[in-house]
């Protein structure tokens, strides 16, 4: 009996590809890039088990290109807004994400973000590291203090729910927004109070996004919803790039509409809205929200233990679809 085909669209850590290795056949990615649609589709071809990254776009086209033998796409992520999940459920492809493993991680940099953005951290290294004229005094880069201040979560789940926790050992307020209210037993741990997204943004100082990227979320923060914030207010974005509209945000950041913002994800990455890159308000790191060693490798194995149980014939860890 013939060993699987399992095809890796970049690289991943070696305990991941150890893994596949000893499940199938491994086709990796030489190249250290995104493939191209058309290299894609030709990697893929006759593939058993996919595994990809963010920049996969997994649609009917990709589906086809590897052929009706394809069982399982595993997607080194936990947000899956580069999948057509109905399309992988119509062809009887199972389909999984990398939930879990990387809270407490994409929880951090919310955090760092939410600091380097009120404490004006980022635009002090840059001042050291050009070798800018200072001298303490008492109103030198004074920036924001966050004790008593009130963060607004949109998306209390496992990260705005890690986020939250702290934020409260920070001193900070909880408020929450989502599609559903959090369970009881969490709002009481939190201390934290639900608000239709519009109430949240005017009462919030800092608004950090943790919602998935839907159609419904695309521009969710826009220039209209911008100007509901306090002038005083913060944004951090740690979840997709898309859903802030980047454009409204570089206005509002470069007319006072609100202080500040700290940006993990962007709009079209690997580019960044020029409006943003001379505002010294903006702090912009390249989509780090992960990037731990042992994070990335624990996505990883949990994408390869997907491939293998399904491979296997067992319902996958983390399945989607």
């Amino acid at each position: 009996m013939s060993r699987p085909r399992i095809v890796v669209t970049r690289a991943i850590p070696e305990p991941a590809l150890e893994l596949l290795r000893a499940a199938g056949d491994v086709w990796l990615n030489p190249e250290d890039r995104p493939l191209a649609r058309d290299e894609l589709h030709a990697a893929i071809a006759g593939a058993d088990a996919v595994v990809t990254l963010l920049h996969d776009r997994v649609d009917d086209d990709f589906l086809g290109a590897a052929g009706p033998q394809l069982r399982v796409v595993a997607n080194v992520a936990v947000g899956y807004d580069n999948v057509d999940v109905p399309a992988c459920a119509t062809r009887g492809v199972r389909f999984t994400n990398t939930p879990g493993v990387l809270t407490d991680a994409t929880a951090d940099i919310a955090f760092a973000l939410i600091l380097m953005a009120t404490r004006r951290l980022a635009e002090g290294e840059r001042l050291v590291r050009a070798g800018g004229r200072w001298s303490w005094n008492m109103f030198f880069m004074l920036g924001t203090g966050i004790q008593g201040k009130v963060l607004g979560i949109v998306g209390l789940g496992q990260i705005g729910t890690a986020t939250a926790r702290r934020a409260r050992a920070f001193g900070m307020e909880i408020a929450y927004t989502g599609r559903r209210r959090a369970a009881p037993a969490l709002e009481e741990e939190l201390g934290a109070r639900f608000l239709a997204l519009d109430e949240l943004l005017a009462a919030a100082d800092v608004v950090s996004l943790h919602c998935p990227l839907t159609e419904e979320t695309w521009h969710l923060i826009d220039a209209e919803r911008l100007r509901l914030m306090k002038p005083t207010a913060f944004l951090v974005n740690t979840t997709r790039g898309p859903v802030v509209d980047e454009a409204a945000l570089a206005e509002a950041l470069r007319e006072g509409v609100i202080a500040g913002a700290g940006l993990d994800v962007f709009e079209r990455e690997p580019e960044v809205h020029p409006g943003l890159l001379d505002l010294d308000n903006a702090v912009l790191v390249p989509h780090l929200g992960s990037a731990t060693v042992e994070t990335r490798t624990a996505m990883a194995v949990l994408a390869a233990e997907n491939v293998l149980a399904v491979l296997g014939g067992r319902e996958p860890p983390t399945p989607v679809a």
